[in-house]
């Protein structure tokens, strides 16, 4: 029995010294495992805001990643078959020295920036393997506020990312929030499905 109490206390103590898994650091493996993949998607919300993306065809492409940094460009397509797609968006995620970092680099078609890019912010927590949310940040008020977009002053972003052996393997991009200018909006897209995307203005 003394044994057995020996084995037992070794075993716990194995456990106590074992240093817990970064979630931040699952959620990044998670993504870059469909680096060089694009993936169709649509518009899961329905808020009267998001009226003209509704119906729109979407793709997102994990287009490039390093071990400190992964873009994803974000493409909407045009209500008509013959119209134009608008490939303005690309997410860009980050590594930090406490966390990651989300911001979106908005581009015109000729690959100048607009005027209202490269806003986002940090985790404040370390999140999950599935999921991340990153609060806006001081910078990204400043800019609103100068370009008078004052409601986006509490935006919070989420991005999950499902792991390979799920029921439903999907992307999300998430825009929350609350209080006076209240916000929801969210786009899922299908992991289980390749498409060919090209490259985002700028890109």
């Amino acid at each position: 029995m003394r044994r057995l109490a020996i084995i037992a206390a070794l075993a716990l103590s194995a456990c106590a010294t074992t240093p817990a898994a970064n979630p931040q650091d699952a959620f990044w493996a998670n993504l870059s495992a469909h680096c060089g993949k694009a993936f169709p998607g649509k518009l899961a919300s329905d808020e009267a805001a998001d009226a003209d993306f509704k119906g729109r065809p979407m793709m997102m492409h994990v287009r490039s990643c390093t071990d400190s940094e992964i873009r994803i460009p974000f493409h909407v397509g045009p209500r008509e078959a013959d119209g134009k797609w608008d490939r303005s968006r690309t997410w860009v995620i980050t590594r930090t020295t406490t966390g990651l970092r989300l911001k979106h680099d908005h581009r015109h078609e000729d690959g100048s920036e607009d005027k209202l890019t490269q806003y986002g912010g940090d985790t404040a927590t370390p999140g999950s393997a599935n999921a991340q949310s990153f609060p806006v940040d001081a910078e990204s008020i400043a800019l609103f506020r100068r370009e008078g977009r004052a409601a986006s002053v509490t935006n919070v972003w989420e991005v999950e990312i499902s792991d390979k052996s799920a029921a439903n393997p999907h992307f999300a991009y998430v825009l929350r929030r609350t209080g006076e200018n209240a916000r929801f909006f969210r786009v899922e897209f299908d992991l289980t499905t390749t498409v060919v995307a090209p490259p985002p203005w700028g890109g």
